[in-house]
Formats: structure tokens, C-alpha cells, sequence
């Protein structure tokens, strides 16, 4: 579950051949296309070097997989205290 983020809407031109790619990925990936442009941004980071070397690149993609899986588990207990709170509030409503 995503954490609910004001979103600014942004205005960029790009080509048709470029619609046609992000049209094709979303209906693969069951996304919309801001979706994709959206993780695309996130996933952008000009620090890395390009010719970064095959550890380096495993070591920030299992970095970036702990994260997820820290703010997936975050998520989680929130719910879950989110549920509870429901539920009690309805056995006292």
C-alpha cells in the first residue's frame, strides 16, 4: 500500500514514439502511466556512476529491496492498528 502523497500535476512534452513505449509498459505492468513515470523519477539517481560495477549495483538494489521491505512492514502495522481501532470503535458505536 502506498503512502498518500500530494501530487502536482506537470506539464512535459515527449515524443510519440515515447507515448507508444509508456502506453505499451502500462498495459503490461497494469499501471497507468503516471504510475510508471512516477517510479521512473524515484528510480532515477544521477550519483550512480554508469559504469558501476556489478557488486556495487547488487549492494543498492538489495539496499533499495530493505527499504521497501521496512516501509511494507511500517505499512502493515499501521493497518493493522488502523483495523483494530476500527473494530473497537465499532463494538463501542
Amino acid at each position: 500500500m502506498q503512502v498518500v502523497e500530494k501530487l502536482v500535476r506537470k506539464q512535459y512534452l515527449v515524443s510519440p514514439v515515447q507515448i507508444k513505449k509508456l502506453d505499451m509498459l502500462a498495459k503490461k505492468e497494469n499501471a497507468s502511466a503516471a504510475q510508471l513515470v512516477r517510479a521512473a523519477i524515484d528510480a532515477y539517481n544521477p550519483d550512480m556512476p554508469d559504469d558501476m560495477q556489478e557488486s556495487d549495483l547488487l549492494h543498492f538494489a538489495l539496499t533499495r529491496v530493505k527499504e521497501a521491505i521496512a516501509d511494507t512492514r511500517a505499512t502493515r502495522k499501521r493497518l493493522e492498528q488502523t483495523l483494530r481501532a476500527l473494530a473497537v470503535a465499532g463494538e463501542n458505536g
